[in-house]
């Protein structure tokens, strides 16, 4: 396992349309999984250790932004040739038992991936309702540790402050997890 940071964010960067279907078949686009304040991207997996750690602060906080008009999809983009964890039929065991509110994308070609420039899992991805990147950050400073009861939920707020403004935070504070397992 090889940790990797993400980059700083690249304000104003536009999302790059794609179509992938979900776990259950279903087809989607960035109109599709846009809400009427912005959107959140995360490239996720099942066997990551990172993603393992924050999976259920994931949904939580996926259900907080969807009620603040945000869409919230999350894309797996990892060789299950290599990593059969996060095969299709794994990927839909894991969002039925953990009742995922958000759509979980299958990119077997990994072109999404490479498009976006996705480094690592969780990679999140926070556009505005125009499309344009305003957060590249962590979900929040727990890592792969169980998170204080208090602890600052980096992503919420963010994202709150880019459907209220249109802008992300100035400062962000690079997400940390396994790397893309690209195919050979």
């Amino acid at each position: 396992m090889m940790a990797l940071n993400t980059p700083v964010c690249d304000f104003g960067w536009p999302a790059v349309d794609f179509e992938l279907a979900d776990t259950h078949g279903a087809r989607h686009s960035l109109s599709t999984l846009r809400g009427p304040n912005g959107l959140l991207l995360m490239f996720i997996c099942n066997h990551c250790p990172y993603v393992k750690a924050i999976i259920d602060r994931i949904c939580r906080d996926a259900r907080a932004l969807q009620a603040q008009g945000i869409g919230v999809a999350a894309i797996m983009s990892n060789d299950p040739a290599e990593y059969p964890e996060d095969s299709l039929d794994n990927m839909q065991r894991v969002a039925a038992q953990l009742d995922f509110p958000f759509p979980y994308l299958y990119d077997a070609t990994q072109d999404v991936a490479r498009r976006y420039g996705a480094v690592c899992t969780p990679d999140f991805f926070g556009f505005n309702r125009q499309l344009e990147l305003q957060y590249r950050g962590r979900l929040d400073a727990s890592g792969r540790m169980p998170a204080a009861p208090d602890a600052r939920r980096e992503l919420v707020e963010a994202m709150r402050l880019v459907a209220e403004s249109g802008r992300g935070p100035a400062e962000q504070v690079a997400s940390m997890g396994c790397s893309i397992k690209w195919r050979s």
